[in-house]
Protein backbone atom coordinates (compact mmCIF):
# COMPACT_ATOMS: atom_id res chain seq x y z
CA UNK A 1 0.00 0.00 0.00
CA UNK A 2 1.48 3.41 -1.19
CA UNK A 3 1.84 6.07 1.33
CA UNK A 4 -0.75 8.73 -0.33
CA UNK A 5 -3.57 5.71 -0.57
CA UNK A 6 -2.66 5.66 3.40
CA UNK A 7 -3.14 9.07 3.03
CA UNK A 8 -5.73 9.31 1.54
CA UNK A 9 -7.65 6.63 3.74
CA UNK A 10 -6.89 8.37 6.67
CA UNK A 11 -8.55 11.47 5.10
CA UNK A 12 -11.83 8.82 5.12
CA UNK A 13 -11.78 7.81 8.15
CA UNK A 14 -11.66 11.07 9.50
CA UNK A 15 -14.88 11.84 7.86
CA UNK A 16 -16.30 8.87 8.67
CA UNK A 17 -15.86 9.25 12.65
CA UNK A 18 -18.77 11.56 13.32
CA UNK A 19 -22.12 11.93 11.71
CA UNK A 20 -21.86 13.76 8.34
CA UNK A 21 -23.70 17.17 6.97
CA UNK A 22 -24.30 17.78 3.40
CA UNK A 23 -21.26 19.33 2.78
CA UNK A 24 -19.25 17.00 4.89
CA UNK A 25 -20.84 14.04 3.00
CA UNK A 26 -19.65 15.49 -0.04
CA UNK A 27 -16.28 15.57 1.07
CA UNK A 28 -16.31 11.76 2.14
CA UNK A 29 -17.65 10.61 -0.97
CA UNK A 30 -14.75 13.03 -3.23
CA UNK A 31 -12.10 11.50 -0.55
CA UNK A 32 -13.92 7.94 -1.65
CA UNK A 33 -13.44 8.58 -5.27
CA UNK A 34 -10.02 9.65 -4.82
CA UNK A 35 -8.51 6.86 -3.10
CA UNK A 36 -10.38 3.89 -5.06
CA UNK A 37 -11.28 5.51 -8.40
CA UNK A 38 -14.93 6.06 -10.07
CA UNK A 39 -14.66 3.44 -13.31
CA UNK A 40 -17.42 0.35 -13.55
CA UNK A 41 -16.21 -2.65 -11.78
CA UNK A 42 -14.27 -4.52 -14.09
CA UNK A 43 -14.58 -8.58 -13.79
CA UNK A 44 -12.17 -10.05 -11.89
CA UNK A 45 -9.88 -12.61 -13.56
CA UNK A 46 -10.75 -16.69 -13.94
CA UNK A 47 -8.02 -19.85 -14.33
CA UNK A 48 -10.09 -22.40 -13.00
CA UNK A 49 -8.18 -25.09 -11.00
CA UNK A 50 -10.57 -27.68 -10.31
CA UNK A 51 -9.19 -31.15 -9.04
CA UNK A 52 -13.04 -32.45 -8.93
CA UNK A 53 -13.14 -33.35 -13.14
CA UNK A 54 -16.88 -32.39 -13.24
CA UNK A 55 -15.90 -28.87 -12.07
CA UNK A 56 -13.25 -28.97 -14.67
CA UNK A 57 -15.17 -29.51 -17.69
CA UNK A 58 -17.89 -27.13 -16.59
CA UNK A 59 -15.49 -24.28 -16.27
CA UNK A 60 -14.15 -25.03 -19.65
CA UNK A 61 -17.35 -24.90 -20.65
CA UNK A 62 -17.78 -22.04 -19.23
CA UNK A 63 -14.44 -20.15 -20.71
CA UNK A 64 -15.26 -16.55 -20.48
CA UNK A 65 -12.85 -15.35 -23.60
CA UNK A 66 -15.08 -13.89 -25.64
CA UNK A 67 -17.47 -12.88 -22.64
CA UNK A 68 -18.76 -13.66 -18.88
CA UNK A 69 -20.32 -16.75 -18.47
CA UNK A 70 -20.81 -17.40 -14.47
CA UNK A 71 -22.31 -21.17 -13.39
CA UNK A 72 -23.79 -22.36 -10.49
CA UNK A 73 -25.42 -25.61 -9.57
CA UNK A 74 -27.01 -27.96 -6.99
CA UNK A 75 -27.34 -32.05 -6.90
CA UNK A 76 -30.29 -32.16 -4.49
CA UNK A 77 -29.61 -35.02 -3.75
CA UNK A 78 -26.24 -35.60 -2.57
CA UNK A 79 -25.40 -31.47 -2.13
CA UNK A 80 -22.55 -31.56 -4.52
CA UNK A 81 -22.25 -28.30 -6.24
CA UNK A 82 -20.20 -26.39 -8.82
CA UNK A 83 -19.54 -22.82 -9.11
CA UNK A 84 -17.67 -21.19 -11.96
CA UNK A 85 -17.66 -16.78 -10.88
CA UNK A 86 -20.84 -18.28 -9.01
CA UNK A 87 -20.43 -15.32 -6.49
CA UNK A 88 -19.98 -12.71 -9.59
CA UNK A 89 -23.17 -10.47 -10.39
CA UNK A 90 -24.78 -10.81 -14.07
CA UNK A 91 -27.61 -9.09 -15.13
CA UNK A 92 -31.02 -10.94 -14.11
CA UNK A 93 -33.02 -9.57 -17.10
CA UNK A 94 -36.26 -11.82 -16.82
CA UNK A 95 -34.87 -14.74 -14.37
CA UNK A 96 -35.56 -11.94 -11.87
CA UNK A 97 -39.20 -13.00 -11.91
CA UNK A 98 -39.47 -15.87 -9.70
CA UNK A 99 -38.36 -13.42 -6.63
CA UNK A 100 -41.08 -11.36 -7.90
CA UNK A 101 -43.74 -13.83 -8.07
CA UNK A 102 -42.33 -15.46 -4.59
CA UNK A 103 -43.02 -11.84 -2.99
CA UNK A 104 -46.31 -11.85 -4.30
CA UNK A 105 -47.13 -15.03 -3.18
CA UNK A 106 -46.15 -14.62 0.49
CA UNK A 107 -48.63 -11.61 0.18
CA UNK A 108 -51.45 -14.02 -0.49
CA UNK A 109 -50.09 -15.94 2.48
CA UNK A 110 -50.51 -12.83 4.80
CA UNK A 111 -53.99 -11.87 3.52
CA UNK A 112 -52.98 -8.54 1.56
CA UNK A 113 -54.17 -9.97 -1.65
CA UNK A 114 -55.11 -13.38 -3.39
CA UNK A 115 -54.84 -15.05 -6.36
CA UNK A 116 -58.17 -13.31 -7.57
CA UNK A 117 -57.12 -9.86 -7.14
CA UNK A 118 -56.95 -8.08 -10.25
CA UNK A 119 -54.28 -5.63 -11.89
CA UNK A 120 -54.18 -3.98 -14.55
CA UNK A 121 -51.22 -4.53 -17.26
CA UNK A 122 -48.55 -1.84 -17.56
CA UNK A 123 -47.72 -1.55 -21.41
CA UNK A 124 -44.49 0.87 -21.90
CA UNK A 125 -45.43 3.89 -24.01
CA UNK A 126 -42.22 4.94 -26.00
CA UNK A 127 -39.86 7.25 -24.84
CA UNK A 128 -36.40 8.58 -25.22
CA UNK A 129 -34.06 6.26 -22.94
CA UNK A 130 -32.90 7.61 -20.02
CA UNK A 131 -35.55 10.63 -20.19
CA UNK A 132 -36.92 9.76 -17.51
CA UNK A 133 -35.93 8.24 -13.89
CA UNK A 134 -38.97 5.89 -14.96
CA UNK A 135 -40.56 4.73 -17.72
CA UNK A 136 -43.86 5.60 -18.84
CA UNK A 137 -46.45 2.75 -18.90
CA UNK A 138 -50.02 2.90 -19.54
CA UNK A 139 -52.80 0.75 -17.85
CA UNK A 140 -54.68 -2.37 -20.15
CA UNK A 141 -56.89 -5.00 -19.47
CA UNK A 142 -57.35 -6.37 -15.53
CA UNK A 143 -56.41 -9.66 -14.99
CA UNK A 144 -56.42 -11.87 -11.90
CA UNK A 145 -52.57 -12.22 -10.19
CA UNK A 146 -53.04 -16.03 -11.32
CA UNK A 147 -53.02 -14.80 -14.98
CA UNK A 148 -50.44 -12.42 -14.28
CA UNK A 149 -47.59 -14.78 -12.95
CA UNK A 150 -48.53 -17.67 -15.69
CA UNK A 151 -48.28 -15.02 -18.06
CA UNK A 152 -44.98 -13.53 -16.22
CA UNK A 153 -43.30 -16.74 -16.04
CA UNK A 154 -44.68 -18.98 -18.89
CA UNK A 155 -44.48 -15.96 -21.65
CA UNK A 156 -42.04 -13.96 -19.74
CA UNK A 157 -44.46 -11.09 -20.58
CA UNK A 158 -43.02 -7.65 -19.30
CA UNK A 159 -46.39 -5.76 -18.82
CA UNK A 160 -47.58 -8.75 -16.55
CA UNK A 161 -44.13 -8.31 -14.74
CA UNK A 162 -44.86 -4.67 -13.59
CA UNK A 163 -48.33 -5.54 -13.26
CA UNK A 164 -47.18 -7.55 -9.98
CA UNK A 165 -44.12 -5.28 -9.31
CA UNK A 166 -46.45 -2.31 -8.75
CA UNK A 167 -48.79 -4.60 -6.64
CA UNK A 168 -46.04 -5.58 -4.32
CA UNK A 169 -44.45 -2.59 -3.80
CA UNK A 170 -42.20 -1.69 -6.85
CA UNK A 171 -38.40 -3.10 -6.85
CA UNK A 172 -37.76 -2.42 -2.99
CA UNK A 173 -40.33 -5.08 -1.98
CA UNK A 174 -39.20 -7.69 -3.61
CA UNK A 175 -35.46 -6.71 -2.39
CA UNK A 176 -37.05 -7.06 0.70
CA UNK A 177 -38.54 -10.33 0.49
CA UNK A 178 -34.78 -11.86 -0.72
CA UNK A 179 -32.83 -10.31 2.42
CA UNK A 180 -35.62 -12.31 4.28
CA UNK A 181 -35.18 -15.30 2.90
CA UNK A 182 -31.12 -14.79 3.51
CA UNK A 183 -30.24 -14.40 0.22
CA UNK A 184 -27.80 -11.26 -0.43
CA UNK A 185 -26.29 -11.13 -3.81
CA UNK A 186 -29.33 -9.99 -5.52
CA UNK A 187 -30.76 -6.21 -6.50
CA UNK A 188 -33.68 -5.46 -8.58
CA UNK A 189 -33.76 -1.62 -9.14
CA UNK A 190 -36.10 -0.76 -11.93
CA UNK A 191 -39.25 -1.99 -13.35
CA UNK A 192 -39.06 -4.40 -16.34
CA UNK A 193 -40.45 -1.26 -18.59
CA UNK A 194 -37.68 1.16 -17.60
CA UNK A 195 -34.88 -1.77 -17.26
CA UNK A 196 -35.91 -2.61 -21.20
CA UNK A 197 -36.07 1.09 -22.33
CA UNK A 198 -32.40 1.60 -20.99
CA UNK A 199 -30.79 -1.76 -21.84
CA UNK A 200 -27.23 -1.10 -23.29
CA UNK A 201 -26.12 1.05 -21.09
CA UNK A 202 -23.10 -0.88 -20.53
CA UNK A 203 -21.72 -3.73 -21.96
CA UNK A 204 -22.30 -7.37 -19.71
CA UNK A 205 -19.29 -8.91 -21.17
CA UNK A 206 -17.21 -6.21 -19.92
CA UNK A 207 -18.57 -4.57 -16.71
CA UNK A 208 -20.25 -5.23 -13.85
CA UNK A 209 -23.31 -3.33 -12.98
CA UNK A 210 -24.66 -3.91 -10.01
CA UNK A 211 -28.47 -2.98 -10.80
CA UNK A 212 -30.91 -5.46 -11.32
CA UNK A 213 -28.23 -7.78 -10.98
CA UNK A 214 -27.55 -11.13 -9.02
CA UNK A 215 -24.78 -13.57 -8.58
CA UNK A 216 -25.43 -17.37 -10.08
CA UNK A 217 -25.10 -18.81 -6.55
CA UNK A 218 -28.00 -16.81 -5.32
CA UNK A 219 -30.47 -17.82 -7.64
CA UNK A 220 -29.55 -20.95 -7.06
CA UNK A 221 -30.39 -21.21 -3.89
CA UNK A 222 -33.69 -18.84 -4.18
CA UNK A 223 -34.94 -22.17 -6.31
CA UNK A 224 -33.62 -24.42 -3.73
CA UNK A 225 -35.20 -23.01 -1.38
CA UNK A 226 -38.39 -22.59 -3.04
CA UNK A 227 -38.01 -26.51 -4.30
CA UNK A 228 -37.12 -27.56 -0.82
CA UNK A 229 -40.17 -25.51 0.47
CA UNK A 230 -37.88 -23.12 3.33
CA UNK A 231 -40.20 -19.96 2.23
CA UNK A 232 -43.29 -20.40 1.39
CA UNK A 233 -46.44 -22.90 1.78
CA UNK A 234 -46.78 -25.69 -0.67
CA UNK A 235 -49.32 -23.96 -2.26
CA UNK A 236 -47.73 -21.13 -3.04
CA UNK A 237 -44.44 -22.33 -3.98
CA UNK A 238 -46.87 -24.81 -6.71
CA UNK A 239 -48.04 -21.64 -8.13
CA UNK A 240 -44.68 -20.51 -9.07
CA UNK A 241 -42.72 -24.16 -9.94
CA UNK A 242 -45.73 -25.68 -11.89
CA UNK A 243 -45.66 -22.45 -14.08
CA UNK A 244 -41.73 -22.70 -14.39
CA UNK A 245 -42.06 -26.35 -15.82
CA UNK A 246 -44.80 -24.88 -18.22
CA UNK A 247 -42.37 -22.36 -19.72
CA UNK A 248 -42.49 -21.64 -23.09
CA UNK A 249 -39.11 -19.24 -24.04
CA UNK A 250 -35.45 -20.55 -24.01
CA UNK A 251 -36.34 -23.76 -25.87
CA UNK A 252 -32.00 -24.04 -26.84
CA UNK A 253 -31.43 -23.28 -23.58
CA UNK A 254 -31.41 -25.58 -20.40
CA UNK A 255 -33.78 -27.66 -22.31
CA UNK A 256 -31.88 -27.42 -25.45
CA UNK A 257 -29.94 -30.71 -24.89
CA UNK A 258 -31.69 -32.60 -22.38
CA UNK A 259 -32.59 -35.80 -23.44
CA UNK A 260 -36.81 -36.32 -23.99
CA UNK A 261 -37.44 -38.12 -20.50
CA UNK A 262 -35.79 -35.28 -18.12
CA UNK A 263 -38.21 -32.82 -16.97
CA UNK A 264 -37.38 -29.21 -16.49
CA UNK A 265 -38.68 -26.32 -14.96
CA UNK A 266 -37.22 -23.04 -15.77
CA UNK A 267 -36.61 -19.17 -16.00
CA UNK A 268 -35.03 -17.36 -18.81
CA UNK A 269 -33.44 -13.62 -19.00
CA UNK A 270 -32.93 -11.56 -22.08
CA UNK A 271 -30.85 -8.07 -22.76
CA UNK A 272 -28.31 -6.78 -24.18
CA UNK A 273 -25.73 -8.96 -24.90
CA UNK A 274 -26.42 -11.59 -22.38
CA UNK A 275 -28.68 -14.70 -22.55
CA UNK A 276 -29.40 -16.59 -19.27
CA UNK A 277 -31.43 -19.18 -17.75
CA UNK A 278 -32.47 -20.69 -14.24
CA UNK A 279 -34.02 -24.09 -13.82
CA UNK A 280 -34.76 -27.07 -12.02
CA UNK A 281 -33.61 -30.33 -13.79
CA UNK A 282 -35.30 -33.60 -12.72
CA UNK A 283 -33.94 -37.15 -13.75
CA UNK A 284 -36.42 -40.15 -14.58
CA UNK A 285 -35.12 -41.72 -11.04
CA UNK A 286 -36.06 -38.48 -9.38
CA UNK A 287 -32.80 -36.50 -8.56
CA UNK A 288 -33.16 -33.03 -9.18
CA UNK A 289 -30.51 -30.85 -9.65
CA UNK A 290 -30.70 -26.54 -9.50
CA UNK A 291 -29.06 -24.46 -12.08
CA UNK A 292 -27.91 -21.14 -12.94
CA UNK A 293 -26.45 -19.64 -15.85
CA UNK A 294 -25.74 -16.61 -17.19
CA UNK A 295 -23.73 -15.70 -20.20
CA UNK A 296 -22.77 -12.93 -21.63
CA UNK A 297 -21.05 -11.98 -24.99
CA UNK A 298 -20.25 -15.09 -27.36
CA UNK A 299 -21.09 -13.23 -30.40
CA UNK A 300 -24.63 -14.18 -31.18
CA UNK A 301 -27.87 -14.93 -29.11
CA UNK A 302 -27.76 -17.97 -30.81
CA UNK A 303 -24.30 -18.55 -29.09
CA UNK A 304 -24.83 -17.63 -25.71
CA UNK A 305 -28.03 -20.41 -25.94
CA UNK A 306 -25.67 -23.13 -27.32
CA UNK A 307 -23.43 -22.39 -24.35
CA UNK A 308 -26.19 -22.22 -21.73
CA UNK A 309 -27.18 -26.11 -23.23
CA UNK A 310 -24.05 -27.40 -23.48
CA UNK A 311 -23.66 -26.74 -20.14
CA UNK A 312 -26.60 -27.70 -18.51
CA UNK A 313 -26.17 -31.19 -20.60
CA UNK A 314 -22.69 -31.39 -19.06
CA UNK A 315 -24.07 -30.62 -15.57
CA UNK A 316 -26.83 -33.20 -16.22
CA UNK A 317 -24.32 -35.69 -17.08
CA UNK A 318 -22.14 -35.29 -14.42
CA UNK A 319 -24.94 -35.35 -11.95
CA UNK A 320 -26.54 -38.31 -12.89
CA UNK A 321 -22.97 -40.53 -13.24
CA UNK A 322 -22.64 -40.11 -9.71
CA UNK A 323 -24.86 -42.35 -7.60
CA UNK A 324 -26.64 -41.60 -4.82
CA UNK A 325 -27.67 -44.31 -2.00
CA UNK A 326 -30.43 -41.36 -0.16
CA UNK A 327 -33.00 -39.35 -1.79
CA UNK A 328 -34.38 -36.32 -0.28
CA UNK A 329 -34.53 -33.83 -2.72
CA UNK A 330 -38.45 -33.11 -1.78
CA UNK A 331 -37.56 -32.84 1.80
CA UNK A 332 -39.03 -30.06 3.25
CA UNK A 333 -37.92 -27.43 6.11
CA UNK A 334 -40.03 -27.50 9.21
CA UNK A 335 -43.72 -26.58 9.28
CA UNK A 336 -43.15 -24.76 5.77
CA UNK A 337 -45.30 -27.15 3.72
CA UNK A 338 -48.22 -26.62 5.97
CA UNK A 339 -48.64 -22.92 6.28
CA UNK A 340 -51.05 -20.58 5.02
Amino acid sequence: MTRNLIARLAAIASLAIAPLSSVQANDFENAFDSAFGTDLRAPREFNPDYADPLARQIAQLADGSSGRIGVAAIDLSTGREISVLGDQRFPMASTSKIAIAATYMEGVEQGKWSLSSEFPLLWSVRSTPFSTATAPVRKGEYMSAAQLIDLMITRSSNPATDALLAAVGGPQAVNDWMRRAGLEGFQLTRDIATLVRDDGEFDPAQHIDLRDSATPQTMVALLTGLYQGQWLSAESRSVILDAMARCRTGARRIRGQMPGDVSVAHKTGSLNNTSSDIGIITAPDGRSYVVAIYVTGQGSRGNREQRIASIARAIYDGYSATGSGRQFANATYGNAANSN
